[in-house]
């Protein structure tokens, strides 16, 4: 339990460092661009700690679900009406609501005469993108850091040509993981040949192999002929003869992974002998970073282009009894749950997990974590990061057409008018956190599978 609460503390940790960076992403540029910012605050709720630096407050609030940097003129005066301060009578706080026009008023409540020139919307195009983009690619930034450290200094787990266990039967595919071997259950081919673990496989059917990606694709590729598997066992090369028995398995993509589809595993029949490969950490170059971090934005795009069928799958899970997608997506209870499951992870006795092993699993996680926090702020959708680049992006094809066609500066656009959107794609957000986080609660996921 100790080494699991460790795990859990190094998520939180992480993922208060994660939103203290991603703010800083913001808060630094927009400073350095004269813009004031109020407030740079970590977590939401009630304030724990603050203080005072400057013209802005540092603090620590009590829900560490995330983060903020207030920032002055994120919403413009309404059009045609110049800009306004809080001491303008014109400027008197509005009703409370959902308004484009309260929350426009709101914004600018506390803006003073001093201010006159400390405004967001005031910024260029280009300023204002450097600031929004400034928080994802902080998070980014640190990812690639993060994976960089774990691939080159600790390496990743590499399947290699020595045998970690041997199966006694064949099991189908489907069997839980409690299952065990019955007088009705076929031996499994290697162990009735006689493999044993530690044995390094050199050669299948006379053609020598390298990798375990070699030995699996021979063994799959047999369809029950009987071959000779040639071991090295205590320094002695023994050749074992062995026939594959045709079994339903899963299929397997390039890397070796489980291919899905909606979700579930497809079935092929496939040669199956009943060993499995030990692992070890193989360090990598840094030409192999680049890869990784482009594979783990592409998957996590994916499953935020699929976020409707993903909760729908989620919400059946949670509520009935279907079983949960391995790849749905997890709240931040699910993943602190993984940073405990790493924290007292054992391993084998023959593949014991190491303090090293740990490290770089959690700092992977950490890393997952920024990348998704990448992505998802990435959104064209206020109130998230990529709702505003979205407005700056416009005002600045705006002002282009402005400009070739001679015409007045059409001013910034009104991103107030998109509130009423906001106020519901935040509602949605609040409403997939709680059904994610009762998710992982109920019908958690797990790394072990």
């Amino acid at each position: 339990m100790t080494a699991y609460l460790v795990g859990v503390l190094v998520f939180v940790v992480g993922l208060a460092f994660s939103v203290a960076v991603h703010e800083l992403g913001h808060l630094i540029p927009a400073k350095r661009f004269g813009i004031r910012c109020t407030q740079y605050m970590i977590g939401f709720g009630p304030t724990l700690w603050s203080r005072r630096f400057g013209d802005t407050e540092y603090g620590v609030r009590a829900i560490p679900l995330g983060g903020f940097v207030r920032i002055l003129g994120m919403l413009p005066p309404k059009p045609g009406t110049g800009p306004v301060t809080g001491t303008d009578p014109a400027h008197a706080p509005a009703s409370a609501g959902t308004s484009g026009t309260g929350a426009r008023e709101d914004a600018l409540r506390e803006v003073g005469p001093e201010d006159a020139n400390r405004l967001f919307y005031q910024r260029t195009v280009g300023q204002r993108l450097i600031i929004m983009l400034g928080g994802p690619l902080t998070n980014l930034l640190l990812a690639t850091v993060l994976i960089g450290i774990t691939m080159t200094v600790f390496g990743i787990p590499t399947a290699t040509t020595r045998v970690a266990t041997v199966s006694q039967c064949v099991l189908p595919v489907d069997a839980p993981a409690d299952a065990t071997c019955t007088d009705d259950t076929p031996l499994a081919p290697a162990a009735e040949a006689g493999v044993l673990p530690g044995d390094q496989i050199v050669a299948f059917a006379g053609q020598p192999v390298d990798t375990w990606a070699e030995v699996r694709e021979a063994i799959r590729a047999n369809r029950g002929t009987a071959a000779t598997l040639t071991v090295l066992r205590d320094g002695q090369r023994l050749d074992l003869t062995v026939t594959p028995l045709v079994s339903q398995r899963k299929a397997l993509d390039a890397d070796g992974n489980p291919v899905t589809q909606n979700g579930v595993p497809v079935l092929v029949s496939v040669g199956f002998l009943g060993v499995s490969p030990e692992e070890e950490r193989a360090v990598q170059p840094l030409s192999a970073v680049p890869p990784v971090i482009g594979d783990g934005i592409t998957q996590i795009a994916g499953v935020v282009l699929r976020i409707p069928e993903k909760m729908v799958g989620v919400a059946k899970a949670a509520f009935g009894s279907a079983e949960r997608d391995p790849n749905s997506p997890v709240s931040v209870v699910g993943v602190g749950r993984f940073a405990g499951e790493i924290g007292r992870a054992q391993g084998t006795e023959s593949a014991p997990i190491t303090r090293s092993d740990r490290i770089a699993g959690w700092l992977s996680l950490i890393a997952s974590l920024n990348l998704a926090l990448f992505v998802f702020n990435l959104i064209p959708l206020l109130p998230l990061d990529g709702g505003h680049v979205a407005g700056a992006l416009w005002e600045g094809v705006r002002r282009g057409f402005a400009r070739l066609r001679s015409r007045p500066d059409p001013g910034p656009v009104d991103v107030a008018r998109a509130l009423p959107l906001a106020y519901g794609v935040a509602s949605v957000l609040i409403a997939m956190s709680v059904l994610l986080i009762y998710a992982d609660i109920v019908h958690p996921l797990s790394l072990d599978g």
